[in-house]
């Protein structure tokens, strides 16, 4: 049962005898208990693929933010993203994918096509792809009407519009319905244990994957990759020889060194590794190969905020995977269909 706060109190009168509408109360949805490891036993997400779903990311209208949340987020966590599909709404083309995609890694996400109107298949498309049928989930329905009733366009709602609305509960019967946050209705469908299927709504995928983090096997810390960048003023081609003998040398190691110049400004060098406890048995500590590269560069560890900036990009506390995600208040269920 989903708990309210206490109704606010009448609103006062004007003088001409109407006042303004009494603020709705806060709704607060439990979230699901964790279940067991979908994967069993002791393993853990080593791999995952983003199905990113909709006419409007292939036609051009609409700029995918998703698969750049989803690589941010897989790196933090230390699983390696293999691959990122872009798709049309069509069923064909979306059983075909999620398919091949849940055999071949650990953890898929679809984003996109779970809004209420005609172009919206993919929870109708996955339940064929997993042989399954359509069934209403109740607990959605209650809770996208909680969220819901106080607000005006509820009321004016034909038969048809009530319809569409119980539309976005209706799911495959043998998923998994994970609630992730207290103040969203919309739960994380979960298909073959692996396959988790998100809105597309950015700023609502972004807290529901956020919110999605327990009810996932990720990896360790110590499987974690740690990351450092080194700016540097010289051009590419300048330091290209060493770079390519810095990585045959690396490479044993597990650490992996790439260049991304920045027009006019310079070069970004990056290591990529984990964190070791010691250098025992030939390890090579990550930190030290970035001194290495700094004098060999003439250049300078910098801040991944500063890379941001470097390259023209925004990026703030709320963006960050690592940290707590930017509440999104109550009235985006207002716009359902916006990338939904």
């Amino acid at each position: 049962m989903s708990t309210l706060s206490p109704s606010p109190p009448p609103p006062q009168n004007s003088a001409s005898g109407s006042g303004p509408s009494p603020t709705p109360p806060k709704v607060v949805f439990p979230i699901s208990p964790v279940p067991p490891n979908p994967l069993g036993g002791d393993r853990y997400i080593k791999t995952a693929a983003a199905l990113i779903i909709g006419d409007e990311i292939l036609n051009g209208k609409t700029h995918d933010r998703n698969s750049h949340t989803f690589a941010q987020y897989c790196f933090v966590h230390g699983v390696e993203l293999k691959r990122i599909e872009v798709i049309a709404d069509n069923e064909d083309e979306i059983i075909e994918a999620s398919r091949r995609l849940v055999k071949a890694y650990d953890l898929v996400i679809t984003s996109g096509g779970i809004g209420p109107t005609h172009d919206d298949i993919t929870y109708q498309s996955l339940a064929k792809s997993f042989n399954q049928n359509l069934v209403h989930h109740e607990e959605t329905i209650r809770r996208m009407s909680e969220m819901n009733k106080y607000r005006k366009w509820v009321g004016t709602q034909d038969a048809q519009q009530r319809a569409a609305t119980r539309r976005m509960a209706l799911f495959p019967e043998k998923a998994e319905v994970i609630f992730v946050g207290e103040d969203i209705w919309v739960p994380v469908v979960r298909l073959e244990g692996k396959l988790c299927i998100f809105p597309g709504i950015p700023a609502l995928f972004q807290k529901m994957l956020h919110g999605l983090t327990p009810f996932l096997p990720l990896p360790p810390k110590s499987e974690r990759p740690l990351r450092i960048q080194i700016f540097t003023e010289r051009a590419e081609s300048m330091i290209a020889p060493y770079l390519t003998s810095l990585q045959e040398r690396l490479k044993p190691h597990g650490i992996q060194v790439g260049s991304y110049p920045v027009l006019y400004k310079g070069v970004f060098v990056s290591l990529i590794g984990r964190d070791l406890e010691s250098k025992e048995d030939g390890g090579v500590w990550l930190a030290e190969v970035a001194k290495e590269v700094e004098q060999a560069v003439d250049g300078r560890v910098v801040s991944e905020e500063e890379v941001a900036a470097q390259k023209g990009e925004v990026v703030g506390n709320k963006n960050k995977i690592a940290g707590q995600m930017e509440d999104l208040p109550n009235e985006f269920a207002e716009n359902d269909k916006a990338k939904f």
